[in-house]
């Protein structure tokens, strides 16, 4: 039996995070839960706040950073303003 692993997808999307606003095809890199991964994840996100295309919660880049690197990175996405990262099950 496989078991069941997690990746990780930073998207662009509309201040209220609908399915709709995620495009596979602009935001199509695949991130595993490796530290490596965690923190290319984390330098895409600060990259995206960087560019002005992502808003972050004032005094929150800290826990967005604990978030990606040592948590649950979908958690992050709730100090995110247009950007979300979601998870998906990869067997």
């Amino acid at each position: 039996m496989a078991t069941e692993k997690k990746v990780y997808v930073f998207f662009n999307c509309d201040e209220e995070k609908t399915q709709k606003s995620m495009n596979i095809f602009y935001n199509h890199t695949v991130y595993n839960t490796t530290k490596k991964a965690r923190k290319e994840l984390l330098t895409k996100v600060e990259d995206e706040i960087k560019a002005g295309r992502v808003n972050v919660t004032e005094g929150q880049m800290d826990a967005v950073s604990k978030e990606i690197l040592d948590g649950e990175p979908t958690k992050a996405s709730q100090y995110l303003q247009y950007g979300t990262i979601e998870s998906f099950d990869v067997v």
